[in-house]
């Protein structure tokens, strides 16, 4: 069930490396990464995004959720009920209660099995979805506020900015606050970096055995599955490892510490939970091979905000001998998920030699853009018509 190359790979860039994100991304999925749907990146040693965090105590979290969750036998709902805006001073006082905070454990799997006996009781609160960075504006390297994607060109393009998807946000975190399965809105990248505290823990499904868990999901919970055929999307749905196992689900899992990205990769269902209090960050990015995961991507069809994307400008750009077909409806070439980003080429050719290359030349399309490997490669589409609807962010996008 859990074969090697599936297995979560962590990644140590040095300093030099470290430098170019897009290029750190495609050197990974050379590396195979992409197929477990999930990797860790710790970054070199002496990196830091800011220089200190004395000074957010009075930053305000505007919609704290309380996450009420019903269920039993690893199959859970779960329900964000907003309560009134407070302070992060406010917030860590609660989650380092003892009524919050987490219970004495050894190790990371006795607490995992404390979480999954007590996920119905006492109910968290999460601090999500607050827009806003805690990078210092000079850090240029990973700055989750300027990863500098193909996705980048969304707003770059159309001046229409997607809360979370194209822009970051902040996530204060305490013991059993959770991430219910879904994978990101249009099937995107996403990353994710814990700023200080406890840790995080992630669970993660290949995405080449994602449509194994919709079907399972969907037997689980008919009533859900008959309301929206997405409804994963609506992050409420909780199925434990136990369960996964019980019906030959593959999945890994891994844990977040203070200092450390995390990286989900296109059509990657995940999930997780906070260890206690903790502050993370994430947006979502995209390379060339997220494309025909875009074009793919199934959409809630119950919910006006959810984000949509139209994906006719990176057709046409990337894929401009597929663009006809794209265009009457009739590209449905099915996905590779072991396939490695275009821009992988170099690393595919020389590995890690590949970083003391220059970053590869830019080539003209034949519809006369430029294309390659760095950020001036990339270009995204909104509707034309710039429907504010389409592109709106659901209220909760728990990470």
């Amino acid at each position: 069930m859990r074969s090697a190359e599936l297995k979560i790979m962590t990644f140590h860039p040095t300093k030099e490396e470290f430098k170019g994100f897009s290029r750190y991304i495609a050197y990974i999925e050379s590396q195979g990464a992409h197929k477990a749907g999930m990797a860790k990146i710790v970054p070199p040693k002496d990196w830091t995004p800011r220089q200190t965090y004395d000074d957010i105590d009075d930053l305000v979290i505007p919609v704290p959720i309380q996450q009420v969750v019903t269920g039993q036998s690893g199959l859970f709902t779960q329900y964000n009920i907003q309560k009134k805006p407070m302070t992060v001073r406010e917030f860590r006082r609660i989650a380092n209660t003892d009524r919050f905070c987490n219970p004495r454990y050894v190790d990371f799997d006795e607490l995992e099995r404390k979480y999954w006996k007590n996920l119905t009781f006492n109910p968290p609160l999460y601090g999500a979805d607050i827009s806003g960075s805690l990078y210092d504006p000079n850090v240029t390297e990973w700055n989750i506020g300027q990863l500098n994607t193909i996705l980048d060109t969304v707003e770059r393009e159309s001046g229409i900015k997607i809360k979370g998807v194209n822009t970051p946000y902040l996530y204060f975190g305490m013991w059993k606050s959770t991430f219910a399965w879904h994978t990101e809105d249009m099937d995107l990248y996403s990353i994710n970096y814990l700023h200080f505290g406890e840790p995080k823990s992630w669970y993660c499904v290949p995405p080449e055995h994602g449509k194994r868990l919709e079907r399972l999901a969907k037997g689980f919970f008919p009533g859900s599955a008959q309301s929206c055929e997405a409804f994963l999307r609506h992050k409420m749905t909780l199925i434990s490892p136990s369960i996964l196992k019980k019906y030959g689900i593959p999945f890994e899992k891994v844990t977040q510490e203070a200092g450390e990205f995390i990286v989900t990769f296109p059509y990657a269902y995940h999930a997780g939970f906070n260890h206690g209090f903790n502050c993370a960050e994430s947006t979502n990015f995209a390379t060339q091979r997220w494309i025909d995961y875009g074009k793919q991507a199934t959409l809630c069809s119950c919910r006006k905000d959810m984000v949509k994307i139209s994906m006719d400008l990176f057709v046409r750009k990337f894929q401009p001998e597929r663009y006809k077909l794209w265009e009457a409806g009739k590209d449905n070439t099915p996905i590779d998920h072991s396939k490695p980003t275009p821009e992988a080429a170099e690393f595919l050719q020389n590995g890690k030699d590949g970083f003391l290359l220059e970053p590869q030349k830019e080539e003209k399309t034949s519809e006369g853009g430029d294309q390659g490997v760095g950020e001036e490669a990339a270009s995204t589409a909104v509707e034309e018509e710039k429907n504010c609807e389409d592109v709106s962010i659901s209220s909760i996008t728990l990470r």
